[in-house]
C-alpha cells in the first residue's frame, strides 16, 4: 500500500514526464547552461537545506546528514551535467552563413539537417543547419562527402538569411553557441518509452532531483552530508566537476549518466540501472560499484554491470585527476546515445530509487 507521501506509479510517471519536458526544452550548451540552471535551482530550493551556484556555474544542493563529520570526509558528491552537445561558430561567411565546429562529442549526423537556435550576445535568432542540396554531385564542394554519408563539420553550414553586419549587431561571432532549436525539442512517445534529443543528461538530472526529493522526506535516514552537483562543461572538458570536487568536502563522487545500450557492452534497454565498472578514464572504485549494485538489488532491480570503454563521466574525470578518492557511476539505459535518444518508462525512477537506497545505506567507512 502506498503511504500518503508516496505518489502512485501513474502520478510519479506524470511528474517525471512534466519535469523532463521542461528540462528538454531548456537550451544548455556547454558554458551557457543558464536555462537548465534556473530549473535545477528552482527544484533544489524545494528539497535541499542549502542551495547555491558556485563560481564555475555548477548548481549545488546540500542535504545534511545526521552523523557528525567535522572534516567532511564522509560527504558524498552526486554529479549530473547540465550541458548538451552543441555547436560553436568558427567564422561568419561573407554571405551570412555560419561555419561551425562541435561543442562536446557532437557529429553532424547527430543533428542532421535541422532548425537551430543561434544564441547571439544580443539576440537569439533562428537558422537551419545545412549540408547543401542533396541533388549535388561530386563537382560541388561538399557533394562527395554528403552523398557517401561521411559528413564532417567542414561540409556543414548554417543558413541565417542575414548579412554579416546584422549578425554582428545581434552578437553572432566566433564562439557563439548554436543549439538544436526548441522547435525540435519536444519529447516523442514510442510505445513504453520516451525519445528526445538531450536525454543525455536531462534524464539523469531528473533522477537526481527525484532522489533529493525522496531523501528530504526521510532526513533521519541520511547518515552523511550529500551534495547534489549539477555540473557545467561536462561534454567538453569536465571543468565544472573538477572545480566542484576541488572545493566541496567528501571523498566519494558518483556520476549519474545515461548508459549506452549496445551488444558490445551486453546492456539492454530496461528499467534496470547500468552500473559502470570503468571507462576510458579509469576503473571505478570496487567498493562503490558493489554498493551501487547492492542498492539496485535491494530496490528490486537487476543491475547491469558494464565496462564502457568508449565513455567518460564527471566521476571518472575527478578520480583520474586525484581529486576524489573514490568514484562510481550509475547510468540510465539509453538507446541511440548522442542522437535521438530513448529511455523506457520507469528507468528514471529506478535510478532515483537506487541512489536513495545507496545513500541511505552508507556507513561511516566505505571499503575500497
Amino acid at each position: 500500500m502506498l503511504d500518503n507521501q508516496t505518489p502512485s506509479p501513474r502520478n510519479a510517471q506524470a511528474s517525471t514526464q512534466a519535469l523532463l519536458s521542461r528540462l528538454l526544452m531548456a537550451r544548455g550548451p556547454g558554458g551557457q547552461e543558464d536555462e537548465v540552471r534556473a530549473i535545477c535551482q528552482e527544484e533544489l530550493q524545494r528539497h535541499c537545506d542549502e542551495v547555491w551556484t558556485d563560481r564555475a556555474g555548477n548548481v549545488i544542493g546540500l542535504l545534511k546528514g545526521r552523523a557528525p563529520d567535522p572534516d567532511g570526509q564522509h560527504a558524498v558528491r552526486i554529479m549530473g551535467h547540465m550541458d548538451e552537445i552543441a555547436m560553436l561558430v568558427k567564422r561568419v561567411e561573407p554571405d551570412g552563413t555560419l561555419r561551425v565546429v562541435a561543442l562536446g562529442g557532437a557529429n553532424p549526423v547527430n543533428f542532421g539537417a535541422c532548425p537551430v537556435d543561434i544564441l547571439g550576445d544580443a539576440q537569439t535568432l533562428p537558422g537551419v543547419l545545412s549540408f547543401g542540396s542533396m541533388h549535388a554531385t561530386s563537382g560541388s564542394p561538399q557533394g562527395k562527402d554528403v552523398m557517401s554519408g561521411a559528413v564532417e563539420w567542414k561540409d556543414v553550414h548554417i543558413i541565417t538569411r542575414h548579412d554579416p553586419q546584422t549578425l554582428q549587431d545581434m552578437g553572432v561571432r566566433p564562439g557563439t553557441r548554436v543549439v538544436l532549436s526548441q522547435h525540435w525539442r519536444t519529447p516523442f512517445r514510442v510505445g513504453d518509452a520516451t525519445a528526445a534529443h538531450f536525454l543525455d543528461d536531462r534524464a539523469p538530472v531528473v533522477a537526481m532531483l527525484q532522489a533529493a526529493e525522496q531523501l528530504k522526506r526521510s532526513p533521519t535516514e541520511l547518515a552523511h552530508d550529500t551534495y547534489f552537483v549539477f555540473t557545467t562543461l561536462e561534454e567538453e572538458s569536465n571543468a565544472g566537476a573538477m572545480y566542484a570536487a576541488a572545493h566541496l568536502p567528501g571523498d566519494t563522487t558518483i556520476a549519474v549518466e545515461v548508459g549506452p545500450v549496445m551488444s558490445e557492452y551486453a546492456t539492454r534497454l530496461s528499467v534496470d540501472p547500468i552500473i559502470d565498472t570503468g571507462d576510458q578514464k579509469g576503473y571505478y572504485s570496487r567498493g562503490v560499484v558493489m554498493a551501487l549494485a547492492d542498492a539496485a538489488k535491494r530496490c528490486g532491480f537487476d543491475p547491469q554491470f558494464a565496462l564502457l570503454v568508449d565513455f567518460a563521466s564527471d566521476a571518472s574525470a575527478v578520480m583520474s585527476s586525484g581529486i576524489s578518492a573514490q568514484a562510481g557511476c550509475i547510468a540510465i539505459p539509453t538507446e541511440n546515445t548522442h542522437g535521438f535518444e530513448l529511455v523506457v518508462d520507469g528507468a528514471i525512477e529506478a535510478c532515483a530509487q537506487t541512489l536513495v537506497k545507496y545513500l541511505q545505506g552508507l556507513q561511516n567507512e566505505v571499503s575500497t
